[in-house]
């Protein structure tokens, strides 16, 4: 089967732009001389044209038009900030950030090699290779994002951590800048934090209908605790904010702490982190109890001094909501066991437990029915009587032939009842009978819904069906 992903040195050498509007590829190099594929029907008018607008000279190879469309779908992505070739400019960092938040791209990472260094953009939570930088001018680049952050240039053996505010004429947002020592120089990682809180709704995270109607009654009670749990990447903070969205109401106050403060909420009173000074989750927290705050959020459950002060807030008449990394929602309770907190404090003031995961979307316009196999499946898998056929990622030009097409959150959501309370009292901590007495869907039982009925792959749910 032809590949038809081309080399990034290749890729650098045309300018998306360039590539969709003149229908060039560039497949290979001849000392100063590039080879491009092309569809075009006047080969001579091209290359004097080409020949005029690039700073080398090129050899043109005619191939179908379905394969340029191919060729130009899986390498360049189509944007008003086009920038397929990086060196140092005076506003390069503005036009790698607005070219990343264009195509939807979480997280920008620049990493030093030995020959080289590369730059990397996170599309629906896989990582892409995007540029290559020469080894000479990647410091060059590292200090311009030190600085932009104020970070300390001199300091190249500690990591550090900033903060960089981009302003544009039609928007403006945050980046988090994470710097890391690495053998080769400085790994560099850019969060891109949008401050546009309109396309968070709770009404369209992916909860079922009856996970909605469970997640609003809990989220609606005056005092207790809300814990999100789930991965580094799986939406937590995302659902955190479209509950606050939802709970943010003129006669609430609201105060949250925030490692880093994602999304500026209007009317919500807002705390960053600051460890370096002593300002952390536990000490923030402590002060929020003599703010008379109705709805605390507190951005990550990490030690047994920030869940004591948490559960010393519900126990004083607030509702905390939170996340804490485990990987399901029974799973918390044995997580805060384990740091120490006295399972009759979790009892008494855990209203509900959520896991979640967020999945990439099959490519309606490409994806393929094949029937199910054994093989397909984790070892030992129990395959549901009614699961016959399966969808699988093709590829095409809609999705840049990866398959997939945006993602979606699947949920775990456990409201802790006076039955699961007292289970939770007595340590027994073994409930696979209540939740199928209760009939509670685990990620696992979602993951495969979402198999039924087409929306996502085997493969990008294979770790929740284990």
């Amino acid at each position: 089967m032809e590949s038809f992903n081309i080399p990034i040195e290749f890729q650098q050498l045309v300018k998306s732009e360039q590539a969709y509007y003149y229908r060039i590829i560039p497949v290979g190099k001849n000392l100063d001389t590039v080879v491009l594929k092309t569809d075009a029907a006047d080969v001579t008018s091209l290359q004097n044209e080409l020949g005029v607008l690039l700073s080398f000279q090129v050899e043109l190879e005619l191939d179908s038009a379905e394969n340029i469309n191919r060729y130009l779908s899986t390498n360049y992505r189509k944007t008003s900030n086009d920038v397929s070739e990086i060196h140092y400019t005076s506003d390069f960092l503005e036009k790698i950030v607005l070219n990343a938040k264009e195509i939807g791209s979480s997280d920008i990472h620049f990493e030093p090699y030995e020959k080289n260094a590369r730059v990397r953009f996170r599309l629906d939570g896989k990582l892409k290779e995007q540029f290559h930088i020469s080894v000479e001018e990647y410091p060059i680049i590292v200090n311009k994002i030190k600085i932009r952050a104020q970070l300390d240039i001199s300091e190249k053996r500690l990591p550090q951590d900033g903060r960089i505010t981009m302003v544009t004429d039609y928007q403006d947002f945050d980046v988090r800048v994470s710097v890391l020592p690495t053998l080769h120089g400085e790994k560099v990682v850019l969060r891109i934090l949008s401050k546009d809180t309109s396309h968070i709704d709770i009404n369209s995270l992916g909860f079922t209908d009856r996970e909605l109607a469970m997640y609003r009654e809990n989220i609606k009670k005056p005092n207790g605790i809300v814990l999100i749990s789930g991965p580094t990447g799986s939406g937590k903070t995302t659902t955190l904010y479209a509950t606050l969205k939802n709970l943010n109401v003129p006669n609430t106050n609201i105060l949250t702490v925030e490692d880093p403060i994602e999304y500026t909420l209007e009317g919500i009173n807002q705390v960053q982190l600051k460890e370096n000074i002593g300002l952390d989750f536990a000490a923030t927290l402590r002060t929020f109890l003599r703010q008379d705050p109705d709805i605390i959020m507190v951005g990550e459950i990490r030690d047994v001094n920030t869940a004591n002060m948490a559960i010393r807030a519900a126990l004083t008449g607030h509702l905390v909501l939170s996340t804490i990394h485990t990987n399901s929602a029974w799973a918390t309770v044995s997580r805060l066991i384990d740091m120490g907190v006295p399972a009759f404090l979790i009892a008494s003031t855990l209203n509900m437990s959520v896991a979640q995961r967020l999945v990439r979307k099959l490519c309606n316009s490409c994806k393929t029915e094949e029937r199910i196999t054994d093989e397909i499946f984790p070892t030992g898998f129990e395959i549901p009587s009614d699961l016959t056929s399966h969808f699988v990622a093709t590829g095409c030009e809609n999705c840049y032939h990866t398959g997939y097409s945006g993602r979606k959150a699947i949920y775990e959501i456990l409201p802790i009842d006076s039955e699961l309370s007292n289970l939770i009292k007595n340590n027994q901590l073994d409930i696979n009978d209540y939740l199928d007495d209760k009939n509670i869907f685990t990620l696992k039982r979602n993951a495969l819904l979402l198999i039924k009925e087409g929306i996502t792959s085997v493969d990008e749910v294979f770790s929740l069906l284990l």
